[in-house]
């Protein structure tokens, strides 16, 4: 195929663009068993049709315990917690039509409403059960074990790569990816880990001296349902800074127009209400998103926001397209058909009146934004080259590139306003925050991390035995990686949807971390201009970045835009992992 693809290249007979069209489909169909025999690709359906069913029960096991637990609890049992949570938690109560008691509030197992109780409720006793139900989510039922179902996944890819004559899944998966090889995706993972839980032991420490100093003892030291309250409290302590203080100022209304406001500054983007187009659901808002172009502007998607927690939906975030940017449409089609349509999903708890977020929040509303743009800006002759269809570990620049805008000044100065006064965010407030940022990012690395490398772990295997036991295979990679006491993983594997509700980030879930090293490293190339919304980066960062698709290579895309390879230092400075 690549001779015949030279070929038609050198004579002029394709474009570079048909060219990568025709090298990613091949790709794809070698991947998808096009080169079997009849008796292998029977096989292998076999397989994949049995995978779908097992990865659907998976997700389907976690969205019923995320539905069906509940904890029942009065006004004074939320004791430290923030007036927007409390607000959320009566709201629960009235949603699942609680009356008794007649205060009663509800706390559910989203993490939006999970973590803020885990970091502001003084009642220890109520943390940990809300901590054990989250954290045993896909196996809080007899009826769903999540564990059984993921260990079968296991084995079917273990099939799978062996069929491609593959030692492992890992060694599969990474084969068509950035990073190529697992032992290439670790090396980065094994560099981070050191330091990260280096960071994380002493934010422990940190805290164990709070304690001391407060003349207080926990049975059993400081535990995963304690870490975030502990840590909570001593960032108080140190930096006079409360998360809460800046809640007022982060309504989602307020959040939402910053990042239009960035798109705009960005990339030229407007974003027009219409009211006029009934979505799937009342909470979802449509824009027409248009751009610039000479004299007048023309359409380049329609966006869905669709921003709140319910019933029956998915939990965390995510963007979606419900069509795909292209140019090749049939002749005597409209042209609307070449528009994308958008989709971001987040799951914000609904207050009563407006909806205030966390600055964590926040980041997830420009991540998500961030994919967003990476559909919207899409510019590619055909649709399987287009928008977010490239290598997953270059899937995360455009979403987490797109978050550090929000944690800028100047963008905090312009819409950072209090949802009842309309007051600016103050000065002395923004300095305090920035002072505290790195705060806990020991904890954070570490929480994320620990998944990656438990994930290719466990994908690395090259057998999973009758006797096969995730949870014990979770229990001793941990204790031999050095996991510090008080933290678990950020997705524990009964519930670790990104693993095995879908086969996308199997052996992938380190993509976030490579995609940092970008990340950290395309902003740089903004902040060495002394301009963040410098005019000539952003054009190159569209042109390269966002509207590309998979119509090059992502490692030519980074060179175009940089001019060299990435460079991790960027990242590991911007988590506080090394100083200058």
């Amino acid at each position: 195929m690549y001779g015949i693809k030279d070929e038609k290249l050198a004579s002029g007979e394709w474009t570079a663009e048909q060219a990568r069209l025709a090298e990613r489909v091949y790709v794809r169909f070698v991947r998808m068993a096009a080169k079997f025999d009849r008796a292998t690709k029977a096989e292998y359906a076999d397989i994949q049709a049995k995978l779908a069913s097992l990865l659907t029960q998976f997700m389907q096991n976690v969205l019923k315990d995320e539905e069906e637990w509940e904890l029942i609890l009065t006004e004074d049992d939320m004791i430290g917690c923030p007036p927007d949570l409390i607000s959320a938690a009566r709201k629960a109560a009235l949603d699942r039509n609680k009356t008794e008691p007649a205060d009663a509030h509800v706390v559910t197992l989203g993490r939006s409403m999970v973590e803020p109780f885990l970091s502001y409720a003084s009642r220890r006793d109520l943390r940990k059960k809300v901590f054990d139900a989250f954290s045993k989510r896909g196996e809080l039922s007899p009826d769903r074990q999540n564990l059984a179902v993921a260990v079968q996944i296991l084995r079917l890819r273990k099939r799978q790569a062996e069929l491609h004559g593959k030692k492992s899944f890992a060694e599969y998966q990474l084969e068509d990816t950035m990073a190529q090889t697992p032992q290439n995706a670790m090396a980065l993972m094994n560099d981070v880990w050191s330091k990260a839980r280096e960071a994380a032991n002493r934010e422990r420490e940190a805290m164990e001296e709070f304690l001391k100093e407060k003349g207080e003892s926990l049975e059993g030291g400081i535990q995963p349902w304690d870490w975030r309250y502990y840590a909570e409290q001593v960032r108080q302590a140190k930096y006079a800074f409360d998360e809460n203080e800046m809640k007022p100022y982060l309504s989602l209304d307020a959040v939402t127009m910053a990042a239009f406001d960035v798109s705009g500054k960005l990339y030229g983007l407007k974003y027009i209400p219409r009211k006029d187009i009934v979505a799937y659901h009342q909470d979802v808002n449509v824009y027409e998103v248009r751009r610039a172009n000479g004299d007048d502007d023309e359409l380049v998607a329609i966006f869905l926001h669709d921003n709140f927690a319910r019933a029956h939906k998915s939990s965390g975030a995510w963007m979606s397209e419900l069509r795909t940017q292209k140019k090749n449409v049939d002749s005597g089609s409209d042209e609307i058909e070449k528009i994308p349509i958008v989709l971001n999903n987040n799951n914000f708890n609904k207050g009563s009146s407006s909806s205030l977020l966390s600055f964590d929040d926040a980041v997830t509303l420009f991540h998500e934004f961030g994919h967003g743009h990476h559909g919207m800006l899409s510019d590619a002759t055909y649709e399987y080259l287009a928008s977010t269809s490239v290598l997953k570990d270059f899937v995360e620049l455009p979403s987490q590139l797109m978050e550090h805008w929000i944690g800028e000044s100047v963008v905090l100065k312009a819409h950072a306003k209090h949802y009842e006064t309309g007051e600016i965010i103050p000065d002395d407030l923004i300095e305090r925050f920035k002072a505290s940022e790195l705060f806990n990012e020991g904890f954070a690395t570490v929480e994320y991390t620990s998944c990656a490398l438990l994930d290719m772990a466990v994908h690395s295997l090259s057998n999973y035995g009758d006797d096969f036991d995730l949870e014990k295979f979770e229990r001793e990679y941990l204790a031999e990686i050095g996991m510090p006491q008080g933290i678990i993983m950020r997705h524990r594997p009964a519930h670790f949807l990104h693993l095995f509700a879908t086969s996308s980030y199997a052996s992938g879930y380190y993509v976030y971390q490579w995609a940092q090293v970008l990340d950290n490293d395309v902003f740089a190339a903004f902040e060495e201009t002394g301009n963040v919304f410098d005019s000539d980066t952003a054009e190159r960062c569209r042109k390269f970045i966002y509207s590309t698709g998979n119509t090059v290579a992502p490692q030519e895309l980074f060179r175009m835009f940089r001019g060299r390879e990435p460079d991790p230092k960027f990242m590991l400075k911007n988590r506080g992992l090394i100083y200058e």
